[in-house]
């Protein structure tokens, strides 16, 4: 059962840059379509970013697109979500989650992302 842990999340200013860091368990890291999705305040759960398993292709929400980067490590088993030019409306939890080959996504706890003017 892949465990996933996200970590890197903070008060930053609007402008600013942050990483986020997403570590999971497990031997098949690499077999796994990795993605962010992040949830604001009293809004639904939303899409962020995808990256396949080797990390050749990637795909961002268009609200994204051109500032946030996702890539991976898988010898680290390791995913990351580099954020740039943070925007007030970049805040809320952001989740980190893995889908298995059965079509199973699997879900971190969350780390919380605050931009402040």
């Amino acid at each position: 059962q892949v465990q996933l842990v996200e970590s890197g999340g903070g008060l930053v200013q609007a402008g600013g840059s942050l990483i986020l860091s997403c570590a999971a368990s497990g031997r098949t890291f690499a077999s796994y379509t990795m993605g962010w999705f992040r949830q604001a305040a009293g809004k639904e759960r939303e899409f962020v970013a995808t990256i396949s398993g080797s990390g050749y292709s990637a795909y961002y929400a268009d609200f994204v697109r051109g500032r946030f980067t996702i890539s991976r490590d898988n010898a680290k088993n390791t995913v990351y979500l580099q954020m740039n030019n943070l925007k007030l409306e970049d805040t809320g939890v952001y989740f980190c989650a893995a889908d298995e080959a059965e079509g199973t996504r699997r879900w971190g706890q969350g780390t919380q992302v605050t931009v402040s003017s």
